[in-house]
């Protein structure tokens, strides 16, 4: 029988246009985590709500479309990618929606305040972080034509190029992070220990959206190297 679930149809014709219509799920679920903490610093705490409402949407829809390809992805073994590296990949890209779910979650479930002067490098961190999320959407999207041209060709060198400049990006982001922590532990003394530790724990969870991104590009790297 003819399946009439239209993401069936779409992710049976082909697993690569799937991959990216999820990840482009994804960059949208991390590019609300910015408004997220532009809404914390300006104390809107319905703003907070609607953004984590959105975040909480889109994270929902990326697993949906996840669990479709995971279950209409061919087995054969004609496929031009082996099926566990395709998997892989999806795993990383969900990781980026599960921790932009984890960061809205923690920051209405609790009430978190900006320890004084970071309120501008933490936007910039997070705004940094999410260029890497949109930065592997732009990979992604090149996954059809270097399955087609065989992961060779002129193709894959413009593929390396751009995995050459996620991999800058996350350095700064790295970089970016490590000062943060810093200031945040100049002022440990000061705050609240509780606050602390959910801080620094939001810290590490604003890096992975980054890392997650970055691990995203160094699987294609590896497929373009086989």
């Amino acid at each position: 029988m003819k399946s009439t679930n239209p993401l069936a149809s779409l992710f049976g014709k082909s697993p690569f246009k799937a991959m990216q219509a999820h990840m482009r799920v994804v960059n949208e679920c991390a590019a609300e985590v910015p408004g997220l903490f532009q809404a914390l610093i300006d104390n809107n705490t319905a703003d907070l709500e609607a953004r984590k409402d959105k975040i909480f949407e889109k994270e929902q829809a990326a697993d949906s479309l996840k669990n479709t390809l995971r279950d209409h992805l061919p087995r054969s073994l004609f496929m031009p990618v082996d099926r566990r590296d395709l998997l892989e990949v999806l795993d990383l890209q969900d990781s980026i929606a599960d921790t932009a779910q984890d960061i809205a979650g923690l920051l209405v479930e609790r009430h978190m305040e900006i320890p004084a002067g970071m309120g501008e490098p933490l936007l910039k961190l997070v705004n940094r972080c999410c260029d890497a999320t949109t930065h592997a959407l732009a990979i992604i999207e090149e996954l059809d034509e270097l399955v087609e041209m065989g992961f060779r060709g002129r193709e894959a060198e413009q593929v390396e190029t751009m995995l050459a400049a996620l991999t800058e990006i996350e350095d700064e982001t790295d970089v970016m992070g490590m000062a943060l922590t810093r200031s945040l532990f100049a002022q440990e003394a000061s705050l609240k220990p509780v606050s602390v530790l959910f801080w620094y724990q939001l810290f590490q969870w604003i890096g992975d959206l980054a890392d997650y991104a970055e691990k995203v590009g160094d699987r294609l790297r590896l497929l373009i190297a086989r």
